[in-house]
């Protein structure tokens, strides 16, 4: 199977991850030029607090990631079947979602940043700072869920494009404020917030036109077939269920890096900062290898919906095969020229010295993470939530929490030993669950 995959899928495989690679490796460095600004300050507990208070606000945005990830599987299956009409209602009933959860977590903004700082065991100065960049960046969490509906749409349509576009130019948005805020205005950690904020809301006007556009191109339902649909019970009530999978997934796997900066910070500023620093580094490999899963998502899922079983095989072996590959770069990267890379972030010396020390288990993580990346990218593909669900389930209760507590004597090595060794169980376990379908007779 490996060896006859047609030279087409490969192409089509790098024609729609190599956008979303781009693109995806925008959003980590976001995270990068806020350490770096912030990591500049003369002490350790300003980078400590915008690490905290980034911490709540992705736990929060990513735990709904399941919107951007039911969205692109939908409209990708939908778009196999070359069903316009359930394109246009995917993308309706996920901005309904977005509007509903914003207006929720608006209201009980205040309640969450007083939970998220009850149960850390940072310092004072950093829980000062974290509370200062919270309440600021709270406000672009709305503009963060209506852009997952928007991108995972785009996804499912494979106009990867508009996705590489939109995620640029939210980024390169939010990196020109954060420097013009934080380094030149000295407004510290309110700056680096309101940078964000700003960020979140032109991408959305921007995702807004890309979303017009290419409804021009739809032949859609007319108004009165659009607003029987958009209330039909047994559509939303689907789309619910499958969020709701979707959703306890992404909670398991955000309260892991939610675990990881909150234990960090019980050991010190300092490596809470240095965590900061290589959790960024993280989220950069994460983000670039979920390139080749928006690949997979958006083929396997049109393969489904059009029925073509060959595809949807060749699709996951070829996805495989480069995933690999850019793992391989990835750990090259971090092998040359990681310490410069930490240097590059922060002048502390002694959270650059914890930083290095922990630097090879981050060498390690592309090896480790990039299978569960590429089947997540099939299950979303297929819309397979409740395997996704359950697989999450094993892995943090029966893998990532046992290894920490096992080893915790280690300090900060159980985090990142626990860190990997979770990654690599999900891999495997999403492996077990996709291999009957490989080897039976539908996809």
């Amino acid at each position: 199977m490996w060896l006859s995959i047609p030279a087409s899928v490969h192409r089509n495989i790098i024609a729609l991850a190599l956008p979303m690679i781009l693109s995806n490796i925008s959003i980590p460095l976001l995270g990068l030029v806020d350490s770096i600004v912030i990591g500049h300050l003369d002490q350790a507990w300003y980078l400590g607090g915008v690490a905290l208070g980034s911490a709540v606000v992705m736990f929060i945005v990513f735990m709904c990631n399941f919107l951007r990830m039911s969205t692109t599987g939908l409209t990708a299956q939908a778009f196999g079947k070359q069903d316009s009409g359930i394109i246009f209602m995917t993308l309706a009933h996920a901005l309904l979602i977005a509007l509903a959860l914003s207006l929720l977590l608006l209201f009980g903004k205040n309640y969450i940043v007083e939970l998220a700082l009850m149960l850390t065991d940072a310092s004072d100065n950093v829980q000062q700072n974290a509370q200062v960049y919270l309440s600021i960046r709270m406000w672009g969490i709305p503009a963060a869920l209506f852009n997952f509906a928007i991108l995972g749409w785009l996804i499912g349509l494979q106009n990867m494009k508009a996705p590489m576009l939109l995620l640029i130019i939210a980024n390169v948005f939010n990196i020109v404020l954060d420097i013009l805020f934080v380094v030149y205005f000295e407004w510290g950690v309110e700056g680096a917030a309101a940078a964000s904020v700003i960020a979140e809301y032109a991408a959305l006007l921007f995702g807004l036109l890309l979303v017009l556009k290419q409804l021009n191109k739809l032949s859609l339902p007319s108004r009165t077939e659009i607003i029987q649909c958009l209330f039909e019970s047994s559509k939303l009530l689907g789309l619910l269920s499958l969020n709701r999978d979707i959703f306890i997934r992404s909670l398991c796997l955000q309260l892991t890096f939610a675990f990881m900066t909150f234990k960090g910070a019980s050991l010190g500023d300092e490596y809470i900062a240095a965590n900061a620093v290589l959790l960024n580094f993280l989220m950069f490999i994460s983000f670039a290898l979920d390139g080749v899963a928006y690949a997979v998502e958006a083929m396997v899922g049109k393969a489904i919906g059009a029925k073509d079983r060959l595809g949807y095989r060749q699709s996951i072996f070829a996805s495989l095969i480069w995933a690999g590959v850019f793992s391989l770069v990835f750990s090259a990267v971090f092998f040359m020229f990681g310490e410069e890379m930490v240097r590059m972030i922060t002048d502390i010396d002694t959270v650059n010295t914890i930083a290095v020390e922990y630097l090879p288990w981050l060498m390690l993580l592309p090896f480790t993470a990039v299978w569960c990346f590429v089947f997540d990218g099939v299950f979303i593909g297929a819309t397979r939530a409740k395997d996704m669900r359950n697989s999450m389930l094993f892995c943090v209760i029966c893998i990532f929490l046992p290894t920490y507590i096992i080893s915790s004597g280690l300090g900060n090595h159980a985090l990142w030993l626990a860190m990997n060794t979770f990654m690599l169980a999900r891999g495997l376990s999403l492996a077990w669950l996709l291999w009957p379908s490989l080897q039976g007779t539908s996809a």
